[in-house]
């Protein structure tokens, strides 16, 4: 089983489907001329270039809908939760500016004061 990405003029993702195997036959061309898009294989299993099971990974990340692919990284990056966030270049994931704090409290981004805050309940 595989998965593929179809992308919009801008290569944001509109959909993922399950499709056929890559095995001696391009499926992302087949699908792409069946739908008239640009269509990417993408991996279930990968998440900031590192695969789950121990596999190769593909594409940096599993392609969701609103995600962009960079053909340039051949990665699909999620869509940045924050203006001050930055791309990690080795995961193609969105970062904070500055770690979360890791002394067990619960924290939530505040983009106004671009920190971390205690989640009080």
């Amino acid at each position: 089983m595989a998965h593929y990405a179809f992308l919009d003029e801008n290569y944001r993702v509109t959909e993922v489907i399950v499709g056929k195997d890559e095995s001696n036959y391009d499926w992302e061309q087949h699908y792409g001329n069946f739908r008239g898009q640009l269509c990417k294989r993408t991996s279930y299993n990968t998440y900031g270039g590192v695969h789950r099971e121990g596999g190769t990974p593909y594409r940096k990340n599993y392609a969701g809908i609103g995600y962009t692919y960079d053909p340039d990284r051949d990665a699909f990056i999620p869509p940045r939760p924050f203006d001050s966030w930055v791309l990690d270049e080795e995961t193609c994931l969105w970062a904070a500016p500055t770690a979360m704090p890791t002394d067990g409290q619960r924290y939530l981004w505040d983009e106004p004061t671009v920190s971390w805050v205690v989640v009080n309940d």
